[in-house]
């Protein structure tokens, strides 16, 4: 596509607005209303998150992953440690993460720190899984090179020989993070991209929310 006809792309947004009265004062219990509306919607993935982090060479790596659980405490995530973001997150837990729901014209900002589950609660939610998933979370290598898709599939049938699902354990190399937020932003697109954004952050023990130019 041409650059001007890039450039040329653009949405106007007229499907409400966002003020500092009309907001939770904890930020995780506004996400709860948002996340709530976006499935409530029926929009498409609405646990989408585009996660960022960052390892000890500070290159930005960041991918899409599925929340699995919001409490006070944060946001949960499962993946291999061993995955490409495991291996930045255990050399630099400061990350960042994203939802989007385009249909609702609202996204959702989360900076914060994170820490690993704890296994009492990565076995849970594995054994959760369906059982498919359960097989090939055990055989993935994940971000690693391979040989090709045969690979995987063989590993998958040489493990079924030896494993009903019910029996397979997760594997030590897979399992949950929290992302403990100091940091959340809401934003809902605006007319003439006069955007409102307010961004709850956590100082002194407690949130502060302000609202941000667009």
């Amino acid at each position: 596509m041409e650059k001007s006809k890039i450039a040329a792309i653009r949405k106007d947004y007229l499907n409400g607005v966002l003020e500092i009265e009309a907001v939770h004062p904890d930020p995780i219990e506004q996400f709860k209303i948002w996340l709530h509306d976006a499935v409530s919607a029926g929009i498409d993935e609405p646990t989408a998150m585009f996660l960022a982090t960052t390892g000890a060479d500070l290159q930005p790596s960041a991918r899409i992953v599925l929340l699995k659980g919001v409490d006070e405490k944060g946001f949960d995530f499962y993946t291999s440690y061993q995955s490409r973001k495991g291996r930045q997150i255990g050399e630099n837990p400061l990350v960042a993460a994203t939802f989007f729901w385009k249909e609702l014209e609202r996204q959702v900002r989360i900076e914060g720190i994170v820490e690993k589950l704890t296994d009492a609660e990565s076995d849970e939610y594995f054994r959760s899984r369906p059982a498919e998933s359960r097989f090939s979370a055990a055989v993935s290598p994940q971000s690693q090179v391979i040989p090709g898709r045969n690979y995987l599939e063989e590993k998958i049938n040489i493990l079924k020989t030896k494993y009903a699902a019910d029996e397979l354990k997760r594997p030590d190399s897979w399992g949950g993070y929290k992302l403990k937020p100091s940091r959340i932003e809401f934003w809902h697109g605006r007319e003439n991209r006069l955007h409102d954004r307010l961004v709850y952050s956590f100082l002194a023990g407690e949130w502060n929310i302000a609202r941000l130019a667009p």
